[in-house]
């Protein structure tokens, strides 16, 4: 198959797609499991290249093959670029196929297939919840400006992603980001005057518009879930950690304000609005909560979560925002350390068994008490027991674990909410890094070693934010669920301008034209 040029979209159909069969690949490891498929790492046996097998579930389907992968095969086909995931080919099984127990897979059809990606080593969501994990402001900009650049592209193509969340965004150790998942993506016209399921995009990042019943919509959909990103790489955790609709739309309007006819004109005919309007004055306080904030970042996020979808600021705009061209300038993608794998996936599954570890040890320990071991008396009054302070060689502190360069391919499994205490630190760093929240999930992410449930810290200082609460998710990929129900209406940056580290302006930079 002839492939078209980055940026440009590939037109041509690929015979050979789907005349392999999956056993040229070596399946290594499940990475991602929903209710799509299961995705696993694997191995083509003839090249050894490492790729990601997704399979298609096929045994809940009374009408055939999946419309869900049918629109990401073909959105995948024609979209090339390079922060968009690859779709490499498609390959099929010949018979029924068993499970790692050896249990059927319920495929009521002879056969399986499977989508062939690009393996990448990383989900956002399962990076940034490893122990320790400091996002420096460079990164967090290099990984802003490369996800704004793959949506852009898709939205000048007329694709809607309609599910942007950090672990459906991929990273290699490579410092490349590229956008995954596109099972609830479709193909859009610039009228909007289509009328498009407003039950799509994970509820944590779902825009205004949707939770209040709109079916006409466009890019700007994404656009907020962009800007959930961007506040929750800045602040720690994410920001709008609803239950459900009306709770995620409550928190929405005590951060950004109630809407009327005057902050979003139209809002009065979107169909569920009177039913969900507040019944009390509520003003928008996104710039008192986080006026720790970066002054250009507070601006470029106040336009990402503005409520009027209209208004809402452009993926093309957003990269020629000033936050970007100031000092400190995004890094280069491949000056960013390497990382152990870590998707959220096995990051969950971890988590999982270590509180039923802990919960078993706790009823062994009820069950079988021990007898308290007496102290020797303090010798000093104010002063602690020589036995109970830390030696020369023992730290104070747990150091924090150390970069691995290279994969490592032991991966833990999927991780739930956890009850542990907040992953970010109650002060913000001069490096504007953060350490580790604690936030539940479904769905992907693996990392390498088991560690207990804890938080990565902002750049900034904590805010009084409401705290983290369960979100739907899935492995890059796409194979989770989509974290919404399916029923019908609920009930200091320096401030002058840094040189462009990539030479020429803006437009050269991303290929615009002038």
């Amino acid at each position: 198959m002839s492939v078209a040029a980055p940026g440009q979209l590939n037109l041509n159909e690929s015979p050979s797609w789907g005349s392999r069969s999956v056993d040229c690949f070596e399946k290594l490891e499940q990475i991602g499991e929903g209710t799509y498929g299961q995705v696993y790492m694997a191995r083509e046996i003839n090249t050894g290249e490492i790729v990601a097998l997704k399979k298609i579930r096929m045994d809940n389907e009374r009408e055939g093959f999946p419309i869900t992968a049918i629109r990401e095969i073909k959105i995948l086909k024609k979209l090339h670029h390079e922060n968009v995931i690859k779709l490499k080919e498609i390959v099929t099984s010949q018979g029924p196929e068993k499970d790692e127990q050896g249990r059927s897979d319920g495929n009521k059809y002879k056969g399986g297939i499977y989508m062939v990606f690009e393996y990448m080593d990383h989900d956002l969501t399962g990076l940034s919840d490893r122990p320790g994990m400091r996002f420096s402001v460079p990164q967090i900009k290099c990984y802003m400006r490369q996800l704004l650049t793959g949506l852009h592209y898709c939205h000048v193509n007329q694709v809607l992603h309609r599910d942007i969340k950090g672990s459906n965004l991929l990273i290699d150790n490579e410092g490349n980001l590229k956008l995954a998942d596109f099972g609830l993506a479709r193909s859009f016209s610039n009228d909007h005057n289509g009328h498009l399921t407003n039950r799509v995009i994970t509820l944590w990042y779902r825009p205004p518009e949707l939770l209040l019943g709109t079916t006409k919509y466009g890019p700007a959909v994404d656009m907020w879930s962009v800007g959930c990103i961007f506040a929750e790489l800045l602040h720690g955790k994410p920001i709008f950690p609803g239950k459900d609709e009306p709770e995620q739309l409550n928190k929405i309007f005590e951060l950004c304000g109630a809407p009327d006819e005057v902050n979003w004109p139209g809002v009065s005919k979107i169909p569920w609005y009177n039913n969900f309007k507040p019944t009390r004055p509520m003003k928008r306080r996104l710039r008192e909560v986080f006026r720790h904030f970066d002054r250009h970042a507070l601006e470029l996020l106040e336009r990402m979560l503005t409520l009027d979808p209209s208004q809402r600021i452009s993926a093309k705009d957003a990269l020629d925002a000033e936050y970007f061209w100031t000092d400190p300038l995004p890094c280069d993608p491949k000056s960013l350390p390497k990382y152990e794998s870590s998707h959220e996936f096995q990051t969950k599954k971890k988590r999982q068994q270590q509180r039923q570890h802990e919960e078993t040890a706790k009823r062994q320990k009820l069950q079988h008490p021990q007898p308290h071991a007496r102290l020797p008396p303090i010798q000093q009054t104010g002063q602690t027991h020589p036995q109970l302070r830390p030696g020369p060689n023992q730290p104070m502190h747990s150091s924090q674990p150390t970069a691995v360069t290279g994969p490592s391919h032991h991966y833990g499994k999927p991780r739930g909410p956890s009850g542990g205490p907040s992953r970010y630190p109650q002060s913000g760093n001069p490096s504007g890094g953060y350490n580790h929240p604690n936030r539940g999930g479904q769905g992907g992410g693996y990392s390498g070693g088991p560690y207990p449930p804890q938080g990565r810290g902002p750049p900034y200082a904590a805010s009084a934010m409401p705290g983290a609460g369960p979100r739907g998710g899935s492995s890059g990929y796409g194979v989770g669920a989509p974290n919404y129900p399916q029923g019908g209406p609920y009930g200091g940056s320096g401030v002058g301008r840094g040189s462009n580290m990539m030479g020429g302006n803006r437009n050269q930079q991303y290929g615009w034209q002038q």
